[in-house]
């Protein structure tokens, strides 16, 4: 039986690099607001565990986005799919990524995505051409996560 997994994905700002990541993929930030509110009001977390991002609460030090096709809990927000998890950590990144994603544009929209990415707010690093191996950019997000652009 196949296994569900998520990736998570270390960060200083859980919220504001989901909010590139959904834009990037055109994915969807989860909301637990409504988890939240019932967690809340059964005692079971305090208001030091929660946090307001773009109008909405979400748990303090994480953020996740999911595929907008597949399906999710109502209740909790949670993606059952193809799904990222941002989560704070008190140090930086360092050193060079050991696991990274490869975003694909459109056939001949390379240099479309590029640019959009950019003004996204991720960083050109290096373009690697292998000819008919392959032709990719090599980027970084905000936070200096390295990703692939074919």
């Amino acid at each position: 039986m196949a296994l569900h997994w998520k990736l998570v994905i270390d960060s200083t700002n859980a919220p504001a690099l989901a909010d590139f990541w959904a834009a990037a993929l055109d994915y969807e930030v989860e909301d637990p607001s409504s988890l939240i509110e019932r967690l809340l009001t059964a005692g079971h977390i305090s208001e030091d565990a929660v946090a307001e991002h773009n109008g909405r609460k979400t748990f303090r030090g994480y953020a996740a986005i999911r595929h907008p096709e597949d399906p999710y809990d109502e209740i909790s927000g949670i993606g059952h799919g193809r799904r990222l998890l941002f989560q704070e950590v008190p140090e930086g990144k360092s050193g060079k990524n050991r696991l990274h994603l490869d975003v694909h544009s459109e056939p001949g929209g390379l240099d479309k995505l590029m640019t959009r990415l950019e003004d996204l707010g991720a960083t050109r690093i290096r373009e690697v051409n292998k000819g008919p191996a392959g032709h990719w950019w090599i980027m970084q997000d905000p936070e200096g996560n390295e990703f692939c652009v074919a």
